[in-house]
């Protein structure tokens, strides 16, 4: 008898060994989750992060979430503090392109490792640009802000990889001249868009969006291959003469590097699920932006694509890594 429960326990240790239990997935959460976002109060990727907050705290009984904006240095302040957080889940990081593929083409050195410091969880979405003037300035087409920029140097402003790019690439593309100033986010380089300190901007559509229908910013093309359903009216840059041009971003989820495997998937499908809810469908409208989701692998595989490409592109545009 003894003998036969000591083996019976053996097969329960060997089997345990071999299936591991994670503690911390089965009791997660127990304290506040931190949503920790590269960019200021009121761009795309905030919003888009306020609304998950709270498909989070339904999916996980009313946890308390919280979204803490860390802008500046180009999604670099944010992504070296999730790099340094404890792998418990409990610091996640909602980003986008900028910090993820594009950042190691723009800067020689970066203060984080896009891939080694982070653990894939789920992309979320994607959307693109809307090429803006203020509403007091006389140009009223692409065509007649090209002949503009050809004459004398445009500047335009940009808190994102995203913008700077898109709005490098267009002058690599049209041949005109323009001055890059740079901004700690999005929305700071859009209220001097509208004052006029600034001639113009590649601005995601979410933040655009209201400006353009108040009259306070002038949208003169969409950057992304179709005319966007918030602004049937306006063309594409491809429409309007400036052929191939295309250009989006994308909004994903990662965590520190070293995260549990199996909170990894209950993540995957809490934030997957989330971008089914009407929750965030209301707030993707308003953000305009599509729904885009991938398994932990798939993201891994998308950003590694990613980087490839905007790699290319800012090669294109002819930026010098900073």
């Amino acid at each position: 008898m003894k003998k036969r429960l000591v083996a019976h326990l053996a097969c329960l240790f060997a089997f345990a060994a071999a299936h591991p239990i994670d503690a911390t997935a089965q009791g997660y959460p127990s304290k506040p989750i931190t949503l920790v976002i590269p960019f200021s109060a009121g761009s795309g990727t905030d919003q888009v992060a306020r609304g998950m907050a709270q498909v989070l705290a339904s999916a996980f009984n009313g946890a308390t979430v919280v979204v803490d904006n860390k802008p500046g240095a180009s999604g670099m302040i944010a992504a070296q503090a999730v790099a340094k957080a404890p792998a418990d889940g409990y610091t996640l990081f909602m980003t986008t392109n900028t910090t993820q593929s594009a950042n190691q083409h723009l800067f020689k050195k970066l203060s984080y490792d896009p891939v080694g410091d982070f653990t894939p969880i789920a992309a979320i979405a994607r959307g693109s640009m809307v090429l803006a003037v203020p509403g007091s300035s006389p140009i009223k087409s692409v065509s007649e802000f090209i002949a503009a920029a050809k004459s004398k140097s445009q500047s335009f402003g940009a808190g994102n990889s995203s913008s700077r790019v898109a709005a490098e690439m267009f002058s690599q593309m049209t041949g005109t001249k323009t001055l890059y100033v740079p901004y700690k986010s999005n929305p700071q380089s859009v209220t001097d868009l509208v004052g006029g300190q600034l001639d113009f901007m590649f601005a995601d559509t979410a933040t655009a969006l209201p400006l353009v229908q108040s009259g306070k910013l002038k949208a003169l093309a969409y950057a992304g291959d179709r005319r966007s359903p918030a602004l049937p009216g306006i063309p594409t840059l491809g429409e309007s003469g400036v052929k191939g041009y295309e250009l989006y971003y994308w909004v994903a989820i990662y965590g520190p590097k070293g995260l549990a495997p199996e909170l990894v998937r209950q993540l995957n499908e809490v934030f997957v699920k989330g971008v089914q809810t009407d929750t965030l469908a209301t707030v993707y409208a308003h953000a305009v932006l599509d729904p885009f989701t991938t398994s932990p692998e798939g993201l891994a595989q998308f950003q590694r694509s990613e980087t490839e490409k905007w790699g290319r592109v800012i090669k294109a545009a002819g930026i010098e890594a900073e």
